[in-house]
């Protein structure tokens, strides 16, 4: 939803860069900035401010960041000049014990990761 947690601080400092890629998978609520963002808004208000859009979004529908980790893994290895950083966001450890201890440990993903 984007709506708090670490994944806000992020969209405010990255959204205005063009290299940037947002990639969601799942559901966003209407009227949240996970929505504005997946519906294509070139603007978005995130903590009371108005943000530009720059990054380029991706919605990977018919996923789950949970059940379809493989698949989020195997998407990632695949990109054909990989990324440099991928940023996980999670709930407060669940990072470490999901995707991100499996990239690391299978070497999918190109790049740095936390």
């Amino acid at each position: 939803m984007c709506t708090g947690g670490r994944v806000v601080n992020y969209l405010k400092s990255l959204l205005g860069d063009e290299r940037t890629d947002v990639v969601f998978v799942g559901y966003q609520a209407e009227g949240t900035p996970g929505r504005a963002l997946r519906a294509g808004n070139k603007q978005v208000t995130i903590d009371g401010k108005h943000l530009p859009v720059q990054a380029r979004v991706h919605n990977l529908s018919g996923h789950s960041a949970h059940a379809d980790q493989a698949d989020l893994l195997r998407f990632v290895g695949g990109v054909r000049q990989g990324p440099k950083l991928v940023v996980l966001v999670a709930r407060r450890g669940r990072a470490e014990a999901g995707p991100a201890k499996e990239a690391r440990g299978t070497g999918a993903m190109k790049g740095r990761y936390f």
